[in-house]
């Protein structure tokens, strides 16, 4: 069994900004877990930025992870941009507000209990983990899609 989670998480968005889903596929040995959702009114990269999110706080004891994601946005923004972020106070280098601060901030915090490794994969290229988190952020959106046809919206 492998010692490692594997998180494969995925946002999507039809309209950017509109109805919005995330999607997670979360592996450990022989066992997964497939968990998604979406939102009325949200963007791709808040998608994405809840996928990893929700990823790290489904989990219930602290682990070594492996996140996979195809977001540029996610893997460069933790890697690169988060540290001087905080340091700034959540400003940009032009001393503009962070955007999507409050997932950042989230996240930041969701991350903090687990050893990670974060892993960019180019999207829609085959990947089955990629591909099958794809498929969950995209029932996401499907499910708000169905909600506001039921709700007459």
């Amino acid at each position: 069994m492998s010692s490692k989670v594997i998180c494969y998480t995925d946002g999507a968005c039809k309209g950017n900004p509109g109805p919005g889903g995330w999607g997670v596929l979360l592996t450990y040995g022989d066992k997964s877990k497939e968990i998604y959702g979406g939102e009325a009114i949200t963007t791709n990269n808040r998608m994405e930025l809840m996928a990893a999110i929700r990823a790290l706080e489904t989990l219930t004891r602290p682990c070594e992870i492996c996140l996979v994601t195809d977001s540029v946005y996610l893997s460069k923004g933790i890697s690169e941009w988060l540290p001087n972020w905080i340091r700034r106070g959540w400003k940009t280098a032009g001393n503009e507000p962070v955007k999507n601060a409050d997932l950042w901030q989230r996240l930041n915090g969701a991350r903090t209990r687990h050893r990670i490794e974060w892993q960019w994969v180019k999207g829609h290229a085959g990947h089955p983990g990629n591909e099958r988190a794809d498929v969950l952020a995209n029932r996401g959106v499907s499910e708000v899609l169905a909600a506001q046809r039921g709700a007459g919206g």
